[in-house]
């Protein structure tokens, strides 16, 4: 279906996944998951995720709702790397630093549709050589399925034909009772981490792997989101950490669960990423109007994105996030949901 026009007249189309059970809505536009459709406890269905009802809110200066991040999700220091004795200087736009792909990443293009068909649809874009700073050109392809047992997996593969750092993500932000009920903090969380990666004021990592033990970072046990929050130091507060993942059957064992006791809707997050970034939509300030009218404000919705570390590409102790021409990029990431 026709969800709207960009500024340039490129037509922006909108995708509807159904299993019978649940339903997802995809855009073309930052290959955006603009909806998901959960039953609760008592299986009535609520719409888990932020967005907006129109193209215009997208493309308004939002955080990233639902979007694919690429070339690189996260931060890379001083927007700059050096790769096989080159440097490469990047597009700032988080301080002195490139986040989430630059000025124009990924979640600003408008994606081709390779095909589609009732639970699944495929995308794809070629970011050109040059393109935000990055070496070579990247084609990239992301499949949405959405399973017969409510997940929605997300399938992502990339060929370069020159050498370059590759990270993509999904950055949806989720509220288990529906984004209308407000802040987040009741949600149970627990994660498959034992250990993080600590950052400096800018959330750029020292290259340090440490230990969430006795930390408020603690979620190796079913914890309250909201228990320890406020002890995390610094303006707005809240979670914005990458958390290393313990070694586990990837896609059978979850990196993350999530519980919401009022709805009784559950998330689970299986990855085959080594990190996942977690983090409590600290910066939402109740000046973005999403879905339905509902204002969006301070930690009324959680992230969880699953990639590589921060700024690996600068920290030779970090997996590597290293493509060179030849091999592929293939990573898979699910979203399960169900309710008790």
């Amino acid at each position: 279906m026709d969800f709207g026009v960009m500024p340039d007249g490129t037509s922006v189309e909108s995708y509807v996944l159904t299993n019978g059970k649940m339903s997802v809505k995809v855009i073309t536009y930052g290959a955006i998951v603009a909806e998901i459709h959960v039953p609760d406890r008592d299986g009535v269905l609520a719409d888990v995720v932020l967005g907006f009802d129109s193209l215009e809110g997208y493309l308004s200066p939002q955080p990233y709702f639902g979007a694919i991040i690429g070339r690189v999700a996260n931060r890379i220091a001083r927007g700059s790397f050096t790769l096989d004795g080159k440097t490469y200087t990047l597009a700032v736009n988080n301080g002195p630093n490139s986040l989430h792909g630059g000025l124009k990443g990924f979640d600003k293009a408008v994606w081709k549709v390779k095909n589609a068909s009732g639970q699944s649809i495929a995308l794809s874009y070629v970011s050109k050589d040059g393109e935000e700073g990055y070496p070579g050109n990247l084609s990239v392809d992301v499949t949405y399925t959405l399973t017969s047992d409510n997940a929605l997996k997300i399938d992502y593969s990339a060929t370069t034909d020159a050498t370059t750092p590759v990270n993509l993500t999904n950055h949806s932000y989720f509220n288990l009772a529906g984004p209308a009920s407000g802040k987040i903090l009741g949600h149970e969380l627990q994660l498959a981490a034992d250990n993080y990666t600590p950052g400096d004021e800018g959330l750029i990592p020292t290259g340090e792997i440490l230990p969430v033990q006795g930390t408020p970072l603690d979620f190796t046990r079913t914890t309250a989101i909201g228990s320890k929050i406020e002890q995390i130091p610094g303006i707005p507060g809240g979670y914005d950490h990458n958390f290393v993942l313990r070694d586990r059957d990837p896609l059978k064992d979850p990196a993350a669960v999530v519980h919401d006791p009022v709805s009784g809707r559950t998330l689970e997050v299986f990855t085959t990423e080594p990190g996942i970034q977690f983090y409590t939509s600290n910066f939402l300030d109740g000046s973005l109007k999403g879905k339905g009218g509902v204002v969006y404000g301070k930690q009324q919705a959680f992230c969880l994105e699953a990639q590589h570390y921060p700024d690996s590409v600068n920290h030779e102790n970090f997996p590597s996030t290293i493509l060179r021409p030849g091999s592929r990029y293939e990573q898979t990431t699910l979203y399960r949901f169900s309710a008790k």
